[in-house]
């Protein structure tokens, strides 16, 4: 019985991330429910080459990456070729958040002066701290170079992975994490993932579950070769539980979680805070939860979900009041364990739902 309610308030959970995804991007699983008139007749008119007055030729990736995402949807390109070689590279209208698109902007010149064969071989490595919209944007130019030599054919598997020594490190640390606590409890042990988590997945990859990433999946739909670090942690934050496996991620895989485990096992003067005061900060966290459930059904104001404070690990493109407010936290975290996640995080609370906790 109890086992059929995780399931129903794990139902309940994905119907709120859906509704937020509609409201926000008005699409589910990269389809648009409230196509227009207007939105039909517009793709319909995107040519997928054109040729300017000069010569140049455009290539349109609209169309041919309409499957390739970034961190919040589809990341259109177009790529200019005059006399066999790239001449530009241009970013179309995204979704993607502008502070993470802005690092990814070096990217698009790294093919100029390149002939469509030589772009085709260049190795291009995804941005520290924008790794979803670096992909999307790679994709895109592999799909248009691929269509301008006439030889377009589907990524492997491999490509997909994009298996670079940052994805690669990221996996077997999340394995690590998510397999070995099960097995092997040991604080010696712990203390290593716990750096592993912060080191790697944190500060390395900037990946970690957030509200920004379930309405950008549940909105754009999942690349699942792209995305198995992000996939991993997913199973383990919400089926996981369903095996008994409760907090599961928050405990073991969540780098600003493993932050501030870290922090609170120096050897300094902890503080105490009585049951009353416990209470009131518990409700406090459940009435921010509620302001912002409601906000993000109604349609209101998103930009909240851009100030969890786990962009902090990205502190090449996150907002100063981000940096602060995870610095606050962090210094807190030396004194009380775990502030943030048991006092304030609105994830932590959605993962809370979900397991009836």
């Amino acid at each position: 019985m109890k086992k059929l309610q995780q399931v129903c308030m794990l139902a309940v959970c994905m119907l709120i991330l859906m509704i937020a995804a509609v409201q926000r991007d008005g699409k589910i699983w990269g389809h648009r429910l409230k196509a227009t008139k207007a939105d039909s007749l517009k793709t319909a008119r995107v040519d997928t080459m054109r040729t300017l007055d000069d010569g140049t030729k455009v290539i349109n990736t609209t169309v041919l990456g309409k499957d390739i995402t970034g961190y919040g949807g589809n990341v259109p390109l177009e790529i200019y070729v005059k006399e066999s070689r790239i001449v530009k590279v241009k970013a179309l209208k995204n979704a993607e958040t502008p502070e993470f698109f802005a690092e990814v902007k070096p990217l698009l010149s790294k093919w100029n002066g390149k002939t469509i064969n030589e772009a085709q071989q260049l190795k291009v490595d995804a941005i520290s701290g924008a790794t979803f919209s670096s992909r999307g944007v790679i994709g895109n130019m592999k799909r248009g170079l691929a269509y301008a030599s006439q030889k377009a054919i589907e990524p492997s598997i491999l490509e997909q992975m994009n298996l670079d020594a940052k994805t690669i490190s990221a996996l077997i640390v999340v394995l690590l994490a998510a397999i070995v606590p099960l097995f092997y409890r040991n604080k010696h042990y712990r203390t290593i993932q716990l750096l592993l988590n912060v080191v790697v997945l944190g500060f390395g990859c900037g990946t970690f579950l957030s509200w920004s990433m379930f309405v950008n999946f549940v909105s754009s739909g999942i690349n699942f070769w792209a995305s198995l670090v992000p996939i991993i942690m997913l199973t383990t934050a919400f089926i996981y539980p369903l095996f008994g496996k409760k907090n599961y991620y928050c405990t073991n895989i969540c780098p600003c979680g493993s932050l501030q485990d870290l922090a609170v096992k120096t050897k300094n003067k902890k503080w105490h805070i009585s049951s009353k005061v416990a209470k009131r900060l518990n409700a406090a966290r459940k009435f921010l939860f509620a302001v912002l459930l409601v906000l993000s059904l109604a349609g209101i104001w998103f930009k909240w979900m851009d100030y969890e404070i786990f962009s902090a690990f990205i502190f090449q493109t996150a907002s100063v009041f981000v940096l602060v407010l995870g610095g606050v936290f962090f210094v807190l975290s030396f004194f009380v364990a775990r502030p943030y996640c048991t006092y304030v995080c609105p994830t932590g609370t959605l993962f809370r739902i979900a397991e009836r906790r």
